[in-house]
């Protein structure tokens, strides 16, 4: 019996419906929650969270948020969150490098214009990461079962 699941960011819906398991980047560490998991409510960290829905694999990059687990749903409430499919490779780049380039510019670490460029940077760091791990590592393997080397 999967466990309902909903993942909301201040502007969309990215993701509703049930599913097997959920895999999510807690700010003590990763934690799997099965159908019939005890009450929780907890904070999210940066990290990719995971849905399993029979064989098909979902994955959103997450930045911060709150989790609240029952025993017959899951609500995910993401401070910023998107579909790894939707991240926009060139872009993360784009804004990595220019994050890079206004950190060496020397601003006082302690003002709030240092810690939005960390944070962009932050950021930018987990949607690359993410493309890498889960994308490109999808396309192998659909090139792979198909009998083709990418």
């Amino acid at each position: 019996m999967p466990i309902q699941c909903q993942i909301v960011t201040q502007d969309k819906v990215l993701f509703e419906g049930p599913v097997d398991i959920v895999v999510a980047p807690g700010t003590m560490g990763e934690m799997g929650i099965l159908p019939n998991h005890a009450p929780l409510l907890t904070t999210l960290a940066y990290g990719v969270l995971r849905l399993r829905e029979g064989g098909r694999e979902h994955a959103f990059t997450i930045a911060g948020g709150v989790m609240e687990v029952r025993p017959q749903i899951v609500t995910v409430l993401a401070d910023v969150g998107e579909r790894i499919e939707e991240i926009d490779e060139e872009r993360a780049v784009s804004a990595k490098a220019r994050a890079e380039e206004l950190l060496k510019q020397g601003l006082p670490p302690d003002t709030d214009q240092y810690l939005a460029i960390q944070s962009a940077l932050r950021k930018s760091n987990l949607r690359l990461d993410a493309v890498r791990r889960y994308r490109r590592g999808r396309q192998k393997r659909t090139s792979s079962e198909s009998g083709q080397e990418m």
